[in-house]
């Protein structure tokens, strides 16, 4: 696997793939920077190498050229975290965009426009993807936010870089995550899987049953297997037509010697709101009227004694509704429990839009090993799916 390590970039100009699909607000200004900052430690090593970079990403979906989605609204923020210069070509392709690649200094940073205001890129061209690779000399990859999409940026311009193309320290870093959780990790190994929906999560767990000695299962989709397992949920988020391979999921587990861990007890509410009546009732009795929108305190002390036994633990998916203040107790808990694992040296991964965010908003960004960057990447990773954007480096 070449990294970033493997080449000198003195006096070359780096063609960098980031992932700088970053939110804005309504002035345009950029409201979570946290993806450019992880793209930050490769930039520094190329200008510090003595090279130069040309970035491109994609920012958002736009339909053709709309000045709402242009690259110029962050280009301040990236010379804020940088700390370089910065400058911008309002195009991606085209001579105007070869002949400033070619005149751009040692040291310096330009930002190529959005790439998708171009439908080439989305489709994969080759054409599209071969006039990207005359800007630089060699081709980074390192946007594992869109390393499971085979466009020209991502994917097919690599061709074009038989022999200098590498993954930057963010692509590398997430590969190795990644592979520590599925081949590498020290056991016990403990997946924790929440959010809503079995259905949203089944190649996952097919496919990790064989890497991990602990799942835990939370969240709305408990509810599939309390129901299946004979219980009565209430008015639970429930997905019946699911309920006969939840019972699958429980044999194989139990064929392969995985242990699974539910929920006993859970927050119920006699309504979605924050502001609902609760009771705590065992998950398997919960009265008609009445939804399960947390984890309970039986559950959590459950929970944390296997969080704690584990020395290698994947985290995707919260515990509860935890946007709504009542009940994100179970989703803060687990946070906690995973960080005071860490601390003791396990080495805990966290994946995914619902957790990270939660990760975000409960402070636990530096107490976990590692929060992944990239949504659907990671997911697709964990299903056991090979990347195109990291294949495309291998090869």
């Amino acid at each position: 696997m070449k990294t970033l390590n493997d080449f000198n970039f003195k006096n070359k100009n780096a063609l960098i793939r980031v992932d700088f699909n970053v939110p804005l607000d309504s002035n345009f200004n950029v409201t979570d920077a946290t993806r450019i900052e992880a793209a930050k430690p490769t930039i520094i090593k190329i200008l510090e190498d003595g090279g130069s970079c040309i970035l491109m990403s994609h920012l958002g979906r736009p339909k053709g050229a709309q000045d709402e989605f242009s690259l110029k609204h962050i280009v301040s923020k990236v010379e804020d975290i940088i700390g370089v210069e910065t400058q911008f070509i309002d195009n991606c392709v085209g001579d105007t965009v070869e002949q400033a690649a070619s005149n751009l200094q040692p040291g310096k940073i330009l930002i190529l426009e959005n790439l998708r205001f171009h439908e080439e890129e989305t489709k994969g061209d080759k054409d599209f993807a071969e006039q990207l690779s005359k800007l630089g000399d060699i081709y980074v990859n390192d946007a594992f936010g869109t390393a499971h999409r085979a466009h020209a940026s991502t994917t097919v311009v690599a061709q074009f870089f038989p022999e200098s193309k590498c993954f930057g320290y963010l692509l590398e870093q997430e590969i190795k995550s990644i592979d520590k959780v599925m081949k590498t990790g020290e056991k016990p190994v403990l997946a924790v899987l929440g959010g809503a929906k079995v259905s949203s999560k089944i190649t996952i767990i097919e496919n990790i049953l064989d890497k991990v000695d602990h799942l835990i299962i939370g969240g709305g989709m408990s509810f599939t297997f309390a129901k299946a397992n004979g219980g009565k949920v209430g008015d639970s988020i429930c997905e019946d037509d699911k309920m006969p391979l939840a019972l699958e999921i429980l044999k194989q587990a139990k064929e392969k010697n995985v242990q699974v861990h539910l929920p006993v007890d859970v927050i119920a509410a006699d309504k979605f709101d924050n502001n609902a009546n609760t009771q705590i009732c065992d998950i398997n009795a919960i009265p008609d009227g009445w939804q399960g929108l947390d984890a309970g305190p039986k559950s959590l002390e459950n929970f944390k004694a296997v969080v704690l036994e584990s020395k290698t633990i994947l985290w995707n998916g919260p515990l509860g509704v935890f946007e709504m203040e009542n009940f994100a107790n179970g989703t803060i808990q687990l946070g906690n429990y995973i960080a005071q694992a860490t601390k003791n040296g396990a080495f805990s991964l966290v994946g995914g839009g619902d957790s990270v965010a939660a990760v975000k908003q409960f402070g636990f960004e530096d107490k976990v090993s590692y929060v992944s960057t990239g949504g659907g990447a990671m997911l697709e990773s964990l299903e056991g799916k090979t990347l195109p954007g990291i294949a495309a480096i291998l090869e």
